[in-house]
C-alpha cells in the first residue's frame, strides 16, 4: 500500500508521444540510430518531473512531438524540425482540444547513440553546447505545453513555467550551428513566443486564453450559447490585441490549426454571433479567411 502511494505521488506531467522521421537521410546513416533517439526522447520526456504538483495518470497532457531529420554530417551535428502539439480535454465530453500545434524548423544538435540526454535547469549549456541543445528544445516546449495548460484552466496561472521557457532562452546553448533562441534569427522563433507571453504588456494573452478554455469550451455542455458568448468574446481580446499589437508571433500560434473548431463552435449558432465570429477570424486567422467566409454563412 505504501508503495502504491508513493509510485502515484511520483506520477509525472504528460504522456508524451515522440516520433522521429528520417526518410531525408541517405543509407550511409544507421537507421537504428534514429529508434534508438526516439526512445530516448519519450523517456525523457515521460519520466522526468517537471512541475512539484501532483498529477493523477487521467490528468497527464497528451503530447506529440515529431522530429523530422533533414541530415546527418560525420560528425553526428544533425539538422531537423520540430512539430509540437498538446491538447486537452473539455470538461464533460470526450472532445480534446488543441493548444499547441507549433512547428520549428531550427533544430540542431549533436547526437551519438545511446549518449545519454541530461537537461539541468540551472546549467542549461551543459558541457557540449550542440548536444546540450536537443534537450534543451524540448525542455522548452514542456515548459510552454505546461504554460499553455495551466493558463487554460485558471487565469495567468501557467506564467511559472513560461518564466522557465524563458530562463532556457536567455541561457541557450551557443554554437555557430545553432538557430532559434535569438531574437535575430527571425521574428518566429523560441525567443518570440517566449518574449511574448512574459511580457506584461501582453497580458491580454492570458485572458484570452483563460476565457477561450475554462469559460468558453469548458461550458459547453452546460449552456453552449454561453459557451459560445464567452468564445466570441475571446476571440474580441484576440482581435483587439492583434490590432494593438501587429505582427506579433504568439496570435498566429495561438490560432494555428485552429479553424475547424472555431467553425464547429459556431456552425449551428445564431447568425449574428456566426457573422461576428467569421469577421473577427478572418482577420486574425487570414489564412483560413475564406474558409471562415464559406463555411459559417
Amino acid at each position: 500500500m505504501l508503495l502504491a502511494a508513493a509510485t502515484k505521488l511520483q506520477a509525472q506531467e504528460l504522456q508524451a508521444s515522440v516520433t522521429v522521421f528520417a526518410q531525408q537521410v541517405g543509407t550511409s546513416v544507421d537507421k537504428s540510430v534514429f529508434t534508438t533517439l526516439q526512445n530516448q526522447l519519450t523517456q525523457f520526456l515521460n519520466s522526468r518531473k517537471w512541475t512539484s504538483d501532483v498529477y493523477q495518470t487521467q490528468e497527464k497532457i497528451k503530447c506529440n512531438f515529431i522530429l523530422t531529420v533533414k541530415s546527418v554530417d560525420a560528425d553526428n551535428l544533425y539538422q531537423a524540425t520540430l512539430a509540437v502539439q498538446s491538447a486537452r480535454p473539455v470538461y464533460n465530453s470526450s472532445y480534446q482540444t488543441a493548444l499547441i500545434n507549433g512547428q520549428d524548423g531550427d533544430v540542431q544538435f549533436k547526437y551519438v547513440q545511446f549518449q545519454q540526454l541530461n537537461f539541468n535547469d540551472n546549467r542549461v549549456q551543459g558541457t557540449d553546447a550542440l548536444s546540450a541543445n536537443l534537450t534543451a528544445i524540448f525542455a522548452y516546449y514542456v515548459y510552454m505545453i505546461l504554460g499553455f495548460d495551466y493558463d487554460s484552466f485558471a487565469a495567468k496561472s501557467g506564467q511559472d513555467y513560461f518564466s522557465k521557457a524563458q530562463n532556457i532562452v536567455t541561457n541557450a546553448p551557443e554554437a555557430k550551428e545553432i538557430t532559434g533562441w535569438k531574437p535575430f534569427d527571425g521574428t518566429r522563433n523560441r525567443y518570440w513566443l517566449a518574449e511574448n507571453m512574459m511580457n506584461n504588456k501582453y497580458n491580454t494573452i492570458h485572458d484570452y486564453i483563460y476565457t477561450y478554455y475554462r469559460n468558453g469550451l469548458d461550458n459547453m455542455y452546460a449552456d453552449m450559447q454561453t459557451a459560445r458568448t464567452s468564445v466570441l468574446s475571446a476571440l474580441s481580446i484576440l482581435q483587439n490585441f492583434n490590432q494593438q499589437n501587429p505582427n506579433t508571433m504568439v496570435v498566429q500560434f495561438l490560432v494555428q490549426g485552429k479553424s475547424q473548431e472555431y467553425i464547429g463552435i459556431f456552425k449551428n449558432g445564431d447568425p449574428q454571433s456566426r457573422t461576428q465570429a467569421s469577421q473577427i477570424l478572418s482577420k486574425i486567422d487570414i489564412s483560413n479567411a475564406g474558409v471562415y467566409k464559406d463555411q459559417m454563412k
